[in-house]
C-alpha cells in the first residue's frame, strides 16, 4: 500500500521576477486576442507564438543546455505554465513536446534522438503528439493492440490510435505499440517508438471535430508503416514502465485545474458589474477549491524537482482537477442565469458557450476517470 503524500510546497521567492517578466510579455502578445480564443489555451496552436516562447527560453526550461534546454528548476517552469494558462496563451503547438515527450527522450531516448530533436523542440519549431489510446482500449493501455512486427531494419506497424491530440500539427508521435503478441505478455509486450509523422508512408491522420467545431483530437491509422530500429525509445518490452512514468508529467500540471480558469475570471467580472454581494459565497468556494488543487499540483512539482515519481499523486490531481474544470460551466450558468452563446454575445457568454461544448472531453486527457480511480485504488491497496 502506498499512502497519499502531498507535502506543503511553496514557490521560491526568486520565481517572482520570472512571473512579472512573463506577465509583461503576455500583456503585449495577447492584447488583441478575443477572450473566447484565449479560452482554448493549451488546445490552441500558434507556431509563431511557440517560436517566440522558445526565443525567450521558456520551452525545455528544465532540460540540460547541451540539448537546447536552460537547466532551470521545475518551479520556474511551473510559474511559466501558470501564467500562460491563466492568460489563455496559445501554447498547444509545443505543449506535449515540452511537457512529456522531451523528458521521456531525455530519460529513455538515444543520444542520436536527443541531439536531433530536443534543440528543435526547445526553439518552438518541433511538435509532438502521444499515441496511446486505441478504439478498443481507450485509457486501458495494457490492452494496446496496434502491432509492431520486427522486419529487416525496423518494424512494420499496423493498427489505429484514437483521441490523439494535435497529431495533425505534430512532426513526431511517441507511440505505444505491441511487440510481443503472446497472451502472457500483456504488459511486457509493449514498446515505445518515435514515429516521424511527416516522412513515414502508411500513416493516415483524420481530425475529429468536437461540439465546438474544432479538431484537437485525431484518429491515426497505421497500414504497414515502417519504423526503423533507431526510432525505438528505450528497450523493446519496456514500454509499460516508461509510459506510466511519462503520465506523471501529463497528469499533474496546472493545466489540470486551469483549463476553465478564464470562465471563472469572466464570471467574477460579470458579478462585479451587477454590484452587491451576489454570488460571493459560491465564488469563495470555487477559489478555495482552486487553491487546494494548486497546492496539490505544486506538491507534485516539488516531488519531480527531487527526482521522485509521484504517479499516484498525479492521478489524484488529474481526477479532482477534471471534476473541477468540468463543473465550472454548470456553476457559472446556475449562478448567473445566463445561457451560453456561440458566435456572439458578451465575453462571458462566449467563453461559457465554448467551454460548455468542450469540457466533456477534459476527462479523456491523461486517462479517463475510471482508469485513474483504478490506479488510485491499487496504490492504496484496495484492489
Amino acid at each position: 500500500m502506498q499512502p497519499f503524500r502531498f507535502d506543503l510546497c511553496e514557490l521560491p521567492g526568486e520565481t517572482e521576477g520570472l512571473r512579472q517578466e512573463i506577465r509583461a510579455f503576455l500583456a503585449e502578445e495577447l492584447k488583441q486576442v478575443p477572450k473566447v480564443t484565449r479560452a482554448q489555451t493549451w488546445s490552441g496552436s500558434d507556431p509563431e507564438f511557440s517560436r517566440k516562447m522558445g526565443a525567450k527560453g521558456w520551452i525545455g526550461m528544465t532540460w540540460p543546455k547541451e540539448y537546447g534546454g536552460h537547466e532551470r528548476s521545475f518551479f520556474d517552469r511551473y510559474v511559466m505554465l501558470e501564467e500562460m494558462l491563466a492568460a489563455g496563451a496559445p501554447v498547444g503547438a509545443h505543449w506535449i513536446g515540452d511537457r512529456q515527450s522531451g523528458p521521456l527522450l531525455l530519460r529513455f531516448g538515444t543520444e542520436e534522438q536527443r541531439q536531433k530533436i530536443l534543440p528543435r523542440v526547445a526553439k518552438g519549431e518541433c511538435y509532438f503528439c502521444i499515441g496511446m489510446s486505441e478504439p478498443d482500449s481507450g485509457s486501458d493501455l495494457a490492452a494496446t493492440r496496434t502491432r509492431a512486427e520486427k522486419v529487416d531494419g525496423g518494424y512494420k506497424v499496423n493498427g489505429t490510435k484514437l483521441w490523439t491530440s494535435g497529431a495533425h500539427h505534430a512532426h513526431y508521435m511517441i507511440a505505444l505499440f505491441r511487440t510481443d503478441f503472446s497472451p502472457e505478455a500483456k504488459h511486457s509486450g509493449l514498446t515505445q517508438f518515435l514515429v516521424d509523422l511527416k516522412n513515414t508512408d502508411g500513416i493516415t491522420i483524420r481530425p475529429i471535430k468536437d461540439l465546438a467545431g474544432n479538431a484537437h483530437f485525431n484518429e491515426v491509422v497505421f497500414e504497414d508503416a515502417f519504423v526503423p530500429d533507431n526510432m525505438l525509445v528505450g528497450k523493446e518490452g519496456s514500454g509499460w514502465g516508461q509510459v506510466t512514468a511519462e503520465l506523471a508529467f501529463e497528469r499533474s500540471g496546472p493545466e489540470r485545474y486551469l483549463s476553465s480558469f478564464l470562465l471563472m475570471v469572466e464570471m467574477i467580472r460579470e458579478l462585479e458589474n451587477r454590484g452587491g454581494q451576489e454570488g460571493a459565497s459560491e465564488i469563495g468556494r470555487l477559489v478555495a477549491h482552486l487553491v487546494t488543487l494548486r497546492q496539490m499540483s505544486l506538491s507534485v512539482a516539488g516531488m519531480l524537482e527531487k527526482g521522485e515519481n509521484p504517479a499516484l499523486e498525479a492521478s489524484v490531481v488529474k481526477d479532482l482537477g477534471a471534476i473541477f474544470e468540468q463543473d465550472m460551466p454548470v456553476r457559472a450558468h446556475e449562478l448567473l442565469g445566463i445561457a451560453p452563446t456561440v458566435g456572439g454575445g458578451s465575453d462571458f457568454e462566449e467563453v461559457l458557450g465554448y467551454l460548455t461544448q468542450t469540457v466533456p472531453s477534459f476527462s479523456l486527457r491523461g486517462g479517463t476517470r475510471e482508469i485513474l480511480r483504478g490506479i488510485i485504488a491499487r496504490g492504496l491497496g484496495l484492489r
